[in-house]
């Protein structure tokens, strides 16, 4: 084939016709390139993904949906084998996660946030990743960061005081929850967390009380509270 990546579209995702002869690190690249030039036309949207042309492993894949979920507003749903059933396995695929994502208030978002970036959400949302210093989650609803905090988290946008913002390794630049704002240069419970020495992260929660932001660690009782 005289192109090393071919991106068609279908009425439910994409197909990759791959190149079979290249390097695979080189192919990773002519495949992100092809999602870069298509971010304005596919921007935020589900899809399915498959492939034909090349056999690829099970890392391959990984590396390449981590390479569109890192660098595109894109969400990968599934990977379609390549078959003469795939367009109706794939509507049966996108029409499931259609269902079962319609009664949910969050979102979900896998990969690292980098300085710079600012991602925002309408919901509720999860960050399967971390966020670095210099990025900053908005966020009307909650936030949960299964990763290290170490940016800026806004929840509650909207003026609601009740959200909450967890992460698995809390060190944040600064977190507001409604109108509430804690900063890790301000006197009290930022600059004391980002003082204090732990042997390894500790999962904690930060929520407002008594008009400042409270961070403590995650027990039942912390949840009962929420």
């Amino acid at each position: 084939m005289s192109q090393p990546v071919i991106m068609k579209s279908n009425k439910y995702g994409i197909n990759l016709i791959l190149n079979p002869n290249i390097p695979f690190g080189e192919l990773l690249g002519y495949i992100t390139d092809k999602f870069l030039e298509s971010e304005k036309f596919f921007k935020n949207a589900h899809i399915a993904l498959s492939f034909e042309g090349r056999v690829l492993s099970d890392e391959e894949e990984y590396l390449i949906l981590d390479a569109i979920s890192n660098r595109t507003s894109i969400h990968v749903i599934c990977i379609i084998d390549n078959d003469e059933i795939r367009e109706q396995y794939t509507k049966q695929k996108i029409d499931q996660y259609l269902e079962e994502s319609s009664g949910n208030t969050g979102k979900f978002y896998k990969g690292t946030l980098r300085s710079g970036q600012v991602l925002e959400c309408e919901t509720s949302i999860i960050i399967i990743g971390d966020v670095n210093p210099g990025a900053k989650i908005v966020s009307t609803g909650n936030i949960v960061i299964l990763g290290a905090l170490k940016g800026t988290a806004y929840a509650g946008t909207s003026g609601n005081e009740e959200c909450f913002v967890v992460a698995l390794d809390m060190n944040p630049m600064q977190i507001k929850i409604g109108g509430i704002i804690g900063r890790c240069e301000d006197k009290g419970i930022l600059a004391s967390l980002r003082e204090r020495k732990r042997s390894a992260a500790e999962p904690q929660v930060a929520t407002v009380l008594d008009g400042r932001i409270l961070i403590e660690p995650i027990t039942k009782n912390a949840f009962n509270n929420l």
